[in-house]
């Protein structure tokens, strides 16, 4: 009885609010139609999880089933969609050690990643270069073109430089055609992966009328979608409003702004991180969740009444340094449970990726924010509950879709005979 209340309840969603099941070839690449994800014509929604550190474990391949074992207890407790670095430049063991210049052994670890999230079923979102000094970041893209005489000044010129978007115009390329040596799959033709990501949480703080970033979005877009139309493409963006909304931001501007950055062409669906802790530091637990329940309900609906777009929580958390384990499962609810409050209404949340997931054995990777499934079993507990609920709603379109791809074959079928009569 409980699964047709659902399946009642799904068809209800498909004559109230326009969701209409299309038969469509089954390529497997994860598309949008309205503010919905679409896989193999159902609507998409899944929970996830951030792992950054895989590309770097896996190049190691004595450490590789350590990857192997994330994504085995991701999928026990029903996430589908990881979110990693494509990037590692400059620095020790990086992917990009100069531009152009690549270290195959750290490719190799990427190519491992992919395959074996496809092995346990996960969709991958890859990042492409970080905001932040970590791994290289914009920081070395402008040290590099710095090096080459450039007149740079600033962390921003990344942003503005035309030697500098050369070097990451060719980091993108690059990555996406890649072919995978495991697979044999070029990336930009590897359904595995779910969606490029422009930047890990972009921030252009010299310009906040956010004309700078605005220009270096749509450039990129276009770029990167010249070369791959398989894939969706998203910003990276953090959610910060630019002047339109400013008061609903945590009381600060970095040059980025929701609305806008997510309406330029090319750009698919939009993404929102949570962390109150770090944006409201001092408030009560309180005031942190009440921000939260404001901020994820208000890009929820922008993103669905603006855009017309999906909105995926690409990021959320709350450090065990700053808090205890009752505050951050408060926390997970909280997050979970605006995000099936928009999906099980037709709405535009399509999942969420908490911060961060780790394999026993990576201490060296732990910040506050890691969560090791098998070591925390009460928000382990939660995560599992959650994602199922998204994915009973993931099978009943897909469900409901098997019907629909019946009917029309019966249709065929009976047209058919009629006209041999």
């Amino acid at each position: 009885m409980k699964h047709l209340g659902v399946a009642f309840f799904v068809l209800l969603l498909i004559q109230n609010y326009g969701i209409f099941l299309h038969v469509e070839a089954d390529n497997g690449f994860v598309k949008t139609k309205g503010v919905q994800l679409i896989l193999n014509g159902s609507p998409y929604y899944a929970n996830g999880f951030n792992a950054y550190w895989m590309m770097y474990v896996a190049s190691d391949s004595s450490q590789r089933d350590k990857v192997s074992s994330a994504f085995q207890d991701a999928t026990k407790h029903g996430l589908r969609i990881a979110r990693t670095w494509a990037f590692s430049d400059g620095g020790y063991r990086p992917l990009q050690d100069s531009p152009g210049s690549y270290n195959e052994q750290m490719f190799q670890g990427l190519d491992f990643v992919i395959s074996e999230a496809k092995k346990y079923d996960i969709k991958v979102v890859l990042s492409l270069v970080n905001n932040y000094e970590n791994f290289g970041g914009k920081k070395q893209y402008v040290d590099w073109a710095k090096g080459q005489g450039q007149s740079v000044t600033s962390e921003d010129d990344f942003f503005t430089n035309s030697v500098v978007k050369g070097y990451y115009k060719n980091h993108i390329k690059t990555v996406l055609t890649r072919r995978n040596s495991l697979t044999g799959i070029a990336y930009k033709d590897d359904p595995t992966i779910m969606a490029w990501e422009l930047m890990n949480e972009p921030r252009c703080p010299s310009d906040k009328s956010g004309k700078t970033i605005q220009a270096w979005i749509t450039e990129m877009a276009s770029y990167l979608k010249s070369i791959d139309r398989n894939h969706l493409l998203e910003v990276g963006l953090e959610g910060f409003y630019g002047a339109s909304k400013q008061p609903s931001n945590p009381n600060f501007q970095v040059g980025t702004d929701f609305i806008t950055n997510n309406q330029i062409p090319g750009i698919d669906f939009a993404t929102v991180h949570a962390y109150p802790d770090q944006w409201l530091p001092g408030s009560s637990d309180e005031d942190q969740l009440s921000f939260l329940n404001s901020w994820l309900n208000d890009h929820i609906q922008d993103a669905q009444k603006i855009l017309h777009k999906p909105i995926l929580v690409a990021e959320f958390g709350k450090s065990l340094k700053l808090s205890n384990n009752t505050q951050r499962t408060k926390l997970f609810k909280t997050v979970y449970s605006t995000i099936y409050s928009s999906a099980s209404g037709g709405g535009a949340a399509v999942g969420g990726s908490f911060w961060q997931l780790l394999a026993a054995g990576l201490d060296n990777f732990r910040d506050g924010y890691e969560i090791i499934l098998s070591e925390n079993p009460s928000i382990a507990s939660v995560i599992a509950q959650e994602s199922q609920k998204l994915g009973r709603l993931r099978k009943m379109y897909a469900r409901l879709r098997n019907i629909e791809k019946w009917k029309r074959a019966r249709e065929i079928k009976s047209r058919g005979n009629n006209n041999g009569n």
